[in-house]
């Protein structure tokens, strides 16, 4: 149960005042259900309202001025409403462009002295205007009009003065919780009490009060990441005591591994040793195998299943896309089978008989490894001995459906991987329960990928280059911009591009994938150009283009500064997979942004996805780096990654130490630490495994 010190935070939201039907939606728009949920909302920004006059006025900035009502100009036809008014040193209007009429007229007489505050321009470089006044009070009102206004995220409905009152009102039922972190660190770095701090967050006064490095903002921010660590420390422990199948190394995969056509990396044989070491231990396995797109996840995966076969037990590959699944299986199928050790794929396509003999394979056991999309969980496949659930891409399953799959078995051992390599400061916050493999290494034989900018200007060049490769017998990937958040839009820009590549390279040179066509056509498109049938395939962001073609030479992306450092490196991660020179070229649209010309240098510059990780944070600060909203990355509320980074190891290490000596948070610090994972709803219970 939630402990009732909470109470009052937990209470709806509908409970402040002034929050009814209509209100209540755009709260919880900007800040959630709960009255928490508001007391938590940072603010922004700070509006500094100083007393000026006119003639102190500077362009762009907000001031408050003490003016008297010189005269009222009606609209007529576009123009705006606009009282004329005058201190002692100028003339300054005031216009209002929709939603006011003769009551400004009424309320604001000539002759009135006012009180007005507000951002103010130069109207044609002569007349000072302020447009729609923040405020407009009578003159002696003038103390009314705060000299510095904390600024919260507004919405449609919403102002953010409304949001602010609100915030005041959810802080003021905040009670005093009990201390839950230790004297000593408290000291050290000089931290308020979390009611201090939270009192410290909303009132500023200075906007140095609003960076995320203030003292108030980072014991919050510590607060919460505290919660996540302990919850994540909390399931590991639990994950830890639940036993898992025993699998020892084995010869078959020796044998798998002799007869590869390469020799492993360190790094592969590094992560081999680390599964293997879980898979011996009696305790389950929850591990997450990072690395580039092409570093050779699947093949350590394909290790481990031979040792699982050779135990005895039974081993899954889901992908989330068929796509991805058959490239899992086309990969692992045959070194297997020349094993002895049957592959079989299912998907949703499987349909009938073909279907049910594979559903059969598995339930006896005939079948030692599945490999498949959504239809591996499906409640009619059932498993004889399921010891190893090795899951792709993970962050795109849901955590029901990654644990409706481990379900399946006993035990199951979870490896998961990724390709979207995360900055290893910030690992902890999204993989804290797992153990971390990192295979940092490429695969021999793979050649860099020569990469340049290019500006749009010269596409012609770029489409002739193109022809003249196609000529020579390459293909190429050309990925179309992401235009806006309207997916017809981008398509439409794509179907563009495609008429003139095949005006430029011949209609048969050029197909096209997109979010719009059927999983058949798609299939049927992408099966074309992996076969080297189709020189050209033009694809939208949309969709996943994951597919290996190793005699894919050539990237083209336009528009590259609208993406993200990772897309841009998991799109470049599809050529240069075989043993020919390739290419990518980033067109941009010039001139470009002091961080898009960065981003685009370090593009330049590497090709290791872990250190593109880091350059990426540091370029974007917080807010989403590396799409990591996409990666599982933790919703908080005041946490920023990039500035409070140097946080996330000491909470995760706080979190172990507060485990290893009350293990059940039944000591004073420890009631107090339940109170604040309830406080950030961390806790361990609503967290699942590979969540």
């Amino acid at each position: 149960m939630r402990p009732e010190i909470l109470f009052p935070l937990f209470a709806p939201a509908t409970s402040l005042k002034g929050v009814g039907p209509k209100v209540a939606p755009a709260l919880e728009k900007v800040a959630g259900p709960l009255v928490r949920d508001v007391a938590l909302l940072a603010p922004t920004a700070l509006v500094h309202r100083e007393p000026t006059t006119v003639e102190r006025a500077r362009e762009g900035e907000t001031g408050t001025f003490i003016v008297t009502i010189e005269s009222h100009q009606k609209p007529r036809g576009a123009q705006p409403w606009k009282i004329r008014t005058f201190d002692e040193t100028g003339f300054l209007s005031l216009i209002w462009f929709k939603g006011h009429g003769e009551h400004l007229e009424r309320s604001n007489p000539v002759g009135a002295r006012r009180a007005v505050s507000g951002k103010v321009e130069r109207f044609n470089h002569i007349e000072w205007q302020m447009a729609h006044p923040d405020y407009i009070l009578d003159a002696a009102r003038v103390g009314e009009i705060p000299r510095i206004e904390t600024v919260y995220p507004a919405t449609a409905g919403l102002a953010s003065r409304t949001i602010r009152k609100l915030a005041l009102e959810a802080l003021s039922r905040a009670p005093d919780l009990p201390e839950w972190q230790d004297p000593a660190w408290l000291a050290r770095e000089q931290w308020p009490s979390w009611r201090q701090a939270m009192e410290a967050l909303h009132n500023p006064v200075s906007d140095a009060d609003l960076s995320p490095l203030a003292r108030p903002r980072r014991r919050l921010a510590y607060d919460e990441l505290l919660a996540h660590q302990l919850a994540l420390a909390q399931r590991k422990a639990a994950r830890r005591s639940t036993p898992g199948p025993i699998i020892p190394a084995g010869v078959l995969a020796d044998k798998v591994q002799a007869a590869l056509p390469y020799r492993l990396t360190g790094a592969q044989i590094r992560s081999l040793a680390e599964v293997r070491g879980d898979l011996l231990s009696g305790e389950r396995m929850s591990r997450l195998l990072q690395g580039d797109v092409g570093a050779g996840k699947t093949v350590v995966a394909m290790l481990a299943m031979a040792d699982v076969a050779e135990a005895g037990f039974q081993s899954v590959l889901m992908a989330p896309t068929e796509i991805l699944a058959r490239q899992h299986y086309e990969t692992i199928a045959q070194p297997l089978a020349d094993q002895g050790i049957r592959v079989i794929m299912l998907t949703g396509r499987d349909k009938g008989g073909p279907r049910a003999e594979k559903l059969v394979a598995l339930a006896d056991g005939s079948a030692a490894v599945a490999v498949g999309t959504h239809a591996l969980f499906q409640d009619d496949v059932e498993f004889h001995r399921l010891a190893l659930a090795v899951v792709d891409e993970q962050h795109r399953f849901g955590v029901s459906e990654r644990k409706r799959l481990q379900d399946k078995g006993e035990g199951v051992h979870l490896m998961a991987m990724s390709a979207t390599p995360i900055p290893r400061t910030l690992e902890l916050t999204v993989f804290g329960d797992l153990d971390v493999s990192r295979i940092d290494e490429k695969p021999p034989g793979r050649t860099p990928v020569a990469t340049r900018a290019v500006p749009m200007p010269r596409l012609p060049e770029i489409v002739e280059r193109l022809r003249q490769a196609v000529k020579a017998g390459a293909q190429a990937f050309w990925i179309c911009p992401m235009i806006t958040d309207n997916e017809m839009a981008d398509l439409a820009a794509a179907e563009k591009r495609l008429g003139e590549l095949r005006r430029a390279l011949g209609p048969a040179a050029v197909g096209m994938v997109h979010g719009k066509l059927g999983a058949s056509e798609k299939d049927a498109v992408m099966a074309e150009f992996a076969e080297g049938r189709l020189p050209v395939l033009v694809a939208t962001t949309v969709v996943e283009v994951g597919v290996n073609v190793p005699n894919a030479t050539i990237m083209v992306i336009e528009q590259a500064e609208r993406f993200g450092l990772a897309q841009l490196h998991q799109l470049r991660g599809r050529v240069g997979r075989g043993r020919r020179e390739s290419a990518c070229v980033l067109l941009y649209d010039p001139p470009l942004s002091k961080i898009a010309e960065q981003r685009l240098d370090i593009l330049r510059r590497t090709d290791d996805g872990f250190v593109i990780a880091e350059k990426d944070l540091e370029l974007r600060g917080g807010g989403d780096p590396l799409g990591l909203r996409q990666s599982g990355f933790p919703d908080y509320r005041l946490v920023d990654p990039a500035a409070h980074r140097d946080l996330i190891a000491v909470a995760a290490d706080d979190a172990r130490l507060v485990l290893a000596r009350d293990p059940h948070l039944k000591s004073p610090r420890g009631k107090a630490l339940t109170v604040l994972q309830e406080l950030f709803d961390w806790r361990p219970a609503g967290l699942t495994d590979a969540g």
